[in-house]
């Protein structure tokens, strides 16, 4: 499993939510995908993150490469200060941590 946070700096007074729907409604679609959030940072409205989580590295990456992605980023380059980033984790699971309480 991954999670793939893909950053937006959008311009002030940019209405990036319509765009930010159609990509996820596109990503549902596509082998490997699990959910997807949109993050707005709370001290500036200007930053704004999709975090996508895929069951592979490679379901993310035949998405990242589609025609229909890479469409939708093009319609949005005018609502943007920069291009996206796009950071990459990997989900490592939790289990056998133990809680201690430290005093």
């Amino acid at each position: 499993m991954i999670k793939v946070i893909v950053g937006f700096r959008v311009k002030i007074g940019a209405d990036i939510q319509p765009a930010l729907l159609k990509l996820r409604s596109y990503a549902i679609t596509f082998p490997g995908f699990v959910s997807a959030e949109n993050l707005v940072r709370t001290d500036d409205n200007t930053i704004i993150a999709i975090e996508y989580k895929w069951d592979s590295i490679e379901n993310w990456k035949t998405w990242e490469n589609t025609k229909v992605r890479k469409q939708i980023l093009k319609e949005m380059e005018g609502l943007l200060r920069e291009a996206p980033r796009i950071k990459i984790y990997n989900v490592v699971p939790s289990v056998g941590w133990v809680y201690t309480h430290i005093a």
